[in-house]
């Protein structure tokens, strides 16, 4: 699971949060059903978002869900989830752009794709679902041509950008390709008119996620002398941040000319649009304030302004580094507890053993509980703890709904 928009339920309310799990299931079970199980690890985020603005702007009518079986990634629960062209346009777009990703990675001998046999599988992997993607493409009336010659062209840019290069350069072929996708919603939704914004919207939105991913790996990437987009123009962070900016002020601006479902009224309007509202005009801004570590309407600024996808790390939380005890091992034996002759600490009552928690945490990370369930049994404690969709990262609503935080569309200026 991956992509710059990662919405918790509180800001969604649980509304909202039904459309959202409805789109992400939808996404998942249209790569299955027309390329197998193995294509749905190309599930992510942001490809929702192209079902998401399909069904946003289409007429109201039957047809757009019907009820999924059991998932363990739901808990085992059915639901009803998305269905159609908009979620097979995600999943053709999805699995083009993943064929990409995994023949730069190979390219680059990245970890295990240095070793032949890997490479080799991993190439045809890459080449199966690009033309999997193509030909769900076709079936949708959509030319995945376009997203393969931006990554073609991708290529080509990043080996002749060097410092003083316009950082927009380098993000120009992804601003093509999610231009394209975001426009061909229009097209499937029986809107025309509303392709030339969503154009816009969606390359605009390329912008960001490519600004978004270089501001969060740059720091990794320099370490492993891997090619970054800020470092290699030699682009400070200050006009990375204003760049981000003025994309997203450009995205909730040309979401304002989008005719959403019927258009009868104001009101049926901000209705139908209110979820890609919603992605799109407001949490792509905690995204930029998740990236660059500062603080978003409503939000508290972070006091030690750290820097990273997260924000700054939370002190106490069962993952956290940081222990309590201070480097200092509790059970003796000096600060590292897993230091000399390796000794795992007793279980306290009803906690599991270190091997068998190894084995449940496998099993949690496998069935991706902690990304898409409501709650999931701590692996070692056998707490219950909130997925990430209850992760919520803003101080100012307990369960709040769409636009009520803080008055943020006032602050946008988005005019809902």
């Amino acid at each position: 699971m991956f992509g710059i928009v990662r919405p918790c339920s509180h800001r969604l309310g649980e509304g909202l949060k039904t459309q959202w799990m409805a789109h992400l299931c939808g996404l998942c079970l249209a790569l299955r059903g027309d390329h197998g199980q193995f294509a749905r690890v190309v599930t992510n985020y942001d490809g929702l978002l192209i079902s998401v603005l399909t069904e946003a702007q289409a007429e109201r009518t039957t047809g757009w869900r019907r009820t999924a079986g059991p998932c363990p990634l739901r808990g085992m629960r059915t639901a009803s989830v998305a269905q159609g062209e908009g979620a097979r346009l995600a999943a053709a777009v999805s699995l083009v752009l993943a064929s990409a990703k995994v023949r730069d990675h190979v390219a680059d001998k990245d970890g295990l794709l240095a070793r032949r046999p890997v490479a080799l599988a991993a190439r045809r992997v890459a080449a199966s679902w690009g033309r999997a993607g193509a030909r769900t493409g076709s079936d949708v009336g959509f030319d995945t041509a376009v997203l393969v010659d931006a990554v073609d062209r991708q290529v080509g840019i990043e080996a002749l950008a060097g410092p003083g290069t316009p950082l927009l350069t380098v993000t120009e072929p992804t601003e093509t390709a999610t231009a394209a996708a975001f426009a061909h919603t229009a097209v499937l939704a029986g809107r025309p008119g509303n392709a030339e914004p969503l154009a816009e919207a969606g390359g605009l939105f390329g912008r960001l996620a490519h600004l978004l991913d270089a501001v969060e790996d740059q720091e990794t990437d320099a370490a492993s002398g891997a090619w970054n987009p800020l470092t290699a123009t030699g682009t400070p962070l200050v006009e990375a941040r204003r760049l981000a900016d003025d994309a997203l002020h450009g995205i909730r601006l040309a979401l304002r000319e989008v005719a959403w479902g019927s258009g009868v009224s104001p009101e049926k309007h901000s209705t139908d649009g209110k979820l890609a509202h919603l992605l799109l005009a407001h949490e792509l801004g905690r995204s930029v304030d998740r990236a660059f570590g500062t603080s978003g309407c409503g939000r508290e600024a972070h006091a030690d302004g750290a820097r990273g996808a997260f924000g700054p790390p939370q002190h106490g939380g069962p993952y956290n580094p940081q222990s309590p005890y201070d480097g200092q091992n509790p059970y003796g034996g000096g600060g590292n507890p897993f230091g000399g002759a390796p000794s795992f600490p007793p279980p306290g009552p009803g906690r599991r053993g270190f091997w068998a928690g190894c084995a449940a945490a496998i099993g949690v990370c496998c069935t991706c509980k902690v990304c898409c369930a409501d709650e999931f049994e701590g692996p070692w404690s056998r707490k219950r703890r909130e997925g990430c969709l209850g992760n919520c990262d803003c101080n100012c609503c307990e369960a709040c709904e769409i636009c009520e935080c803080c008055e943020c569309c006032s602050c946008c200026d988005c005019g809902l």
